[in-house]
């Protein structure tokens, strides 16, 4: 049988076909457009999202035996608000992960509420993105829309609502949500009481490679799809990205150099960081996981190419790189605020040591260096829980750079491994169908039967501990500029 994944990004859904040996069939991508009203807000229209998703699936399954397709499910952009009146339609346009409006609502939450109260009912801080905050927001500024809410539901949980007519989300999603007791992977009664949420707004949870129904007849209809077709709960688009490159059970590592970037570890057991500079999220394979998170990976280096320099040349800028673990310019990538593991939405991109010898190749070479550090940043986090980390899988567009994988792999010191298909969460999205339809057992067993390593980067013994160096005084930066950034706000 066949299975299709759909991820839900930031600028452009993807869907992906799968027969239930692993082998893609065909990948579709349609884009749709993001929303800026105000600076530092970021909304899109969730009907974009399923008039492209419909018209990908049409495009996906054009010349396809539609009659073998068992399962649909979705990895998806995580913390996005969306809110259902009564008539199950959208109140107001989704506030996005990157929306950095909840400033005030996040400090209320961390400072008042208290980080230790969040953490234990939520095994989580707040962060401006969260879901949480979001709804303090609209309580504040827009009492007539908060008035009329009576679903709260995610991106891709949305998705799932307009196909299967069924209300629902997925413990690694949820978990993103501040509302979510992320150890016993139900919701948190003490969290809805303190931000004025019912808990009948919420969507019931299953777990990511659960069944919540089937395709509405409809919409069946439409696609000429069987009625049958099962929609399964799917995702969060980290946690899906994880699943596609085997980063399941306990210990495995899995870093994404996306428009955002993650380490993802997972875990057979639950546990936080002292700090809480780790998000702890349940997993898809029905465990647990930490993640860091940064705002700005490769998203760092698009900017410095196509805005600064001006170039879509990206493999022959980083050709120009030659002095790996002796450049003396740093950058801190905080071009949108900071997550993991600073928490500080006032945070910046700043290039440090730059002279007169200073050149277009260093700083180049400084972009792709500072999102590894930052990226060692939140490794550091995990160690210090005594969690062993021996090797990490490396997913995402930034991904394609072998100089980037080179620079990856010896400043975390850290084998680093190439999956042999490279698609994401679309791809986690069409296993956890699968592990839904019965074709694997478990979400470990589709990972083990289909995930294979194209290419293994080892560290050079040399080169590390020269990055070791380097790292080290990375690490001073951002304390010295912490004061700065703050100011520079007012």
């Amino acid at each position: 049988m066949d299975y299709i994944g759909i991820d839900l990004g930031t600028s452009a859904v993807k869907l992906l076909l799968m027969q239930g040996d692993g082998r893609i069939l065909k990948t579709v991508s349609r884009e749709y457009p993001i929303r800026f009203p105000r600076p530092g807000w970021a909304e899109q229209d969730p009907q974009d999202w399923y008039q492209e998703t419909v018209a990908g699936l049409r495009e996906l399954l054009e010349g396809q035996d539609k009659s073998q397709v068992a399962g649909i499910s979705f990895g998806g952009q995580m913390h996005g608000l969306v809110a259902l009146d009564g008539e199950d339609q959208v109140i107001r346009p989704a506030i996005l992960w990157n929306d950095g409006r909840t400033a005030a609502e996040s400090d209320y939450l961390n400072q008042e509420v208290g980080r230790e109260v969040l953490s234990r009912h939520t095994a989580n801080i707040s962060f401006p993105g969260f879901t949480a905050p979001k709804l303090l927001w609209m309580k504040k500024q827009e009492p007539e829309n908060f008035a009329r809410i009576c679903k709260i539901m995610l991106p891709k949980d949305y998705l799932a609502y307009r196909l299967s007519g069924v209300h629902c989300t997925d413990v690694s999603d949820a978990s993103g949500t501040l509302l979510f007791d992320v150890e016993h992977r139900c919701w948190s009664k003490e969290m809805c009481a303190i931000c004025g949420v019912q808990e009948a707004w919420l969507p019931k949870v299953y777990e990511s490679y659960e069944a919540v129904g089937c395709l509405k007849p409809e919409v069946a209809a439409e696609l000429g799809l069987p009625g049958h077709t099962v929609i399964a709960a799917g995702a969060g688009d980290n946690a899906a990205a994880a699943v596609g490159t085997g980063t399941v059970g306990d210990g495995a590592c899995n870093i994404s150099l996306g428009t955002s970037g993650t380490v993802f570890i997972s875990s057979k057991t639950f546990g936080t960081d002292r700090r809480n500079a780790l998000h702890a999220f349940g997993h898809a394979d029905g465990a647990y996981h930490l993640m860091g998170c940064m705002l700005s990976a490769a998203s760092c280096n698009r900017w410095w190419m196509e805005e600064v320099l001006g170039t879509e040349d990206y493999a022959g800028e980083q050709g120009a790189v030659s002095k790996l673990g002796e450049n003396h310019v740093f950058f801190l990538p905080y071009l949108m605020g900071e997550r993991s593991p600073h928490n500080d939405p006032d945070a910046r991109g700043t290039f440090i040591g730059l002279t007169m010898d200073t050149t277009r190749a260093d700083m180049t070479q400084a972009v792709l260096e500072g999102v590894a550090f930052a990226l060692r940043d939140s490794l550091e986090a995990a160690k210090s829980l005594g969690i062993r980390v021996e090797r990490t899988k490396v997913c995402g567009g930034g991904a394609k750079s072998p100089l980037w994988r080179k620079i990856l792999a010896n400043v975390l010191n850290l084998e680093v491994d190439v999956p042999e298909q490279e698609e994401g969460p679309s791809l986690g999205g069409a296993m956890l169908a699968a592990v839904a339809c019965g074709e694997y057992a478990s979400v470990e067993e589709a990972a083990q039967k289909i995930v294979r390593t194209a290419a293994a980067i080892a560290p050079e013994p040399a080169l590390a501990a020269a990055y070791e160096k380097r790292y080290q005084q990375f690490r001073e930066i951002y304390p010295a500029c912490k004061e700065l950034f703050q100011k520079l706000r007012q």
